[in-house]
């Protein structure tokens, strides 16, 4: 009875984080770009135990195995593709298909994204709207008067006083074995973890990299019925587990009132 308290408790700590993610999802429905979370469940360690030796004389079994409980294996994020928006702005570039852009951090290592809303930043290079410069560091001149980004990542410009646009760059994607191990930094960035695996550089549109879709923004990936079920799933199974706990306390109460 005593293990039936602690391994409802498990359950409940669970469920409360199954529940924190189901609201994060839900939170960010309309966040361009987001991914949505999901828990993975295990068991925890299986204990064996050993029954008293007069066990045998009820019919007890001399050797137990009992489980310990659940914990959390992951929170992993999943990277189905969100559908398009038009929004025709130059700026805005999405990825159809499987890829992320390489974005330099101000400490030097790399951090990635599925695409957004770019700028030009103070030192004249293509940037994410918080300012961090892409890996591939494509200078704009300041006379550019249009960009137009291709599916297979060419970066162009008509630059004032010429009649064809001018190649500034090219903006080559990234992958990963497992992007679902990728740790989540905030404002649309990833950074790759030991379980992610090294970056994989790919050029756009060729050897199953996906291609960049200018003039679109990626939505998030949340479906809100299926996060409704999910939280309806994960608040019974709380409230079972509660009445294992409220069970076990009432069967110790019931001990402690015994009478010789």
């Amino acid at each position: 009875m005593f293990d039936a308290l602690y391994i409802s408790a498990t359950g409940m700590q669970a469920q409360q984080l199954n529940v924190d993610t189901i609201a994060n999802n839900l939170a960010n429905v309309n966040t361009t770009g987001f991914k949505k979370g999901k828990v993975a469940f295990a068991d925890l360690m299986v204990q064996q135990t050993l029954a008293q030796p007069a066990a045998d004389e009820f019919g007890l079994l001399a050797d137990r195995r009992l489980g310990a409980g659940v914990g959390i294996s992951s929170v992993a994020k999943l990277f189905d593709m969100g559908d398009l928006k038009r929004t025709d702005s130059a700026w805005d570039v999405a990825i159809e298909g499987e890829g992320f852009i390489e974005v330099s951090m101000p400490d030097g290592s790399s951090a990635f994204t599925r695409g957004g809303t770019f700028k030009v930043n103070k030192d004249g290079v293509l940037a994410t709207q918080g300012g961090f410069p892409l890996k591939a560091n494509i200078a704009v001149p300041d006379t550019a008067q249009n960009m137009q980004i291709d599916k297979d990542g060419r970066v162009r410009v008509q630059v004032a006083g010429q009649a064809n646009p001018v190649e500034v760059g090219q903006l080559d994607l990234v992958r990963f074995t497992a992007a679902g191990a990728l740790q989540a930094q905030g404002d649309g960035l990833y950074r790759a973890t030991v379980d992610s695996g090294e970056a994989i550089a790919g050029k756009a549109s060729e050897d199953g990299m996906g291609s960049l879709a200018q003039g679109f923004l990626e939505g998030s990936n949340v479906k809100l019925s299926e996060e409704m079920v999910s939280l309806m799933i994960a608040q019974r199974v709380y409230e079972a587990n509660v009445k294992v706990m409220q069970a076990s306390d009432e069967m110790l109460g019931m001990i402690n009132g015994l009478r010789k």
